[in-house]
């Protein structure tokens, strides 16, 4: 039943909302992993994100798609706690937690051979500002050194849905998905690759510069 219920939050919800209300223009889309374990980072500044994502990948591998989001926020009330964990699919993660893991929910994913959804800065930031990245994706790759980690850049959706908006406004989203990053035994050194990454992609979804004269 949860599997049919996230296949019909995506194709009732994820997919009209991103496609036919926002638009969406999306480059090396074929770099997105087909199957898993598989770890997929994305910036990260709308709650619209998560559906950006979703709306990347066929119906029938959803089930399997499990993006990781914040206890604190989507298990405040037992109804958004549902919805968030049964219809969305999320993997909730305690921030600052120090009794377990708060990684271990999304080991047990990759475990079992889901594509576990990250964003590294670990909140929501500015419109189009990217925040530091957070080093809790390295401490979960030594678990993982050999899985794939595919960097994706949104642009567009901390403008079509912010911090405080409820509402999405119809603004053009571009999506660059980059080549798989190879985890490094260095954390800072593997914390700038990302972020690196990550603005490398952001040149890809801004529009040319006008020719000057």
């Amino acid at each position: 039943m949860k599997n049919l219920l996230r296949i019909l939050f995506v194709m009732l919800l994820a997919r009209p909302v991103v496609r036919l209300w926002l638009g969406v223009t999306v480059r090396h889309q074929e770099r997105l992993p087909d199957s898993g374990p598989a770890i997929v980072i994305a910036n990260h500044n709308s709650h619209l994100d998560i559906l950006a994502l979703y709306s990347l990948f066929p119906l029938g591998l959803i089930p399997r798609v499990r993006p990781a989001a914040a206890a604190d926020y989507f298990l405040k009330n037992r109804w958004m706690a549902w919805f968030a964990t049964n219809v969305v699919g999320i993997i909730p993660v305690v921030r600052g937690g120090m009794r377990r893991d708060p990684l271990a929910d999304c080991r047990e994913a990759l475990h079992n051979g889901d594509i576990l959804v990250l964003f590294p800065e670990g909140t929501r930031g500015e419109p189009e500002a990217l925040s530091d990245i957070k080093s809790g994706i390295w401490y979960l790759l030594r678990d993982f050194p050999d899985i794939p980690v595919v960097p994706v850049y949104l642009h567009g959706l901390g403008r079509a849905m912010g911090r405080g908006q409820w509402l999405p406004v119809p603004f053009f989203v571009d999506i660059a998905i980059g080549r798989s990053l190879q985890h490094l035994d260095s954390k800072e050194a593997f914390c700038a690759l990302i972020r690196d990454t990550l603005l490398q992609l952001k040149q890809k979804t801004l529009p040319a510069a006008p020719p000057q004269d």
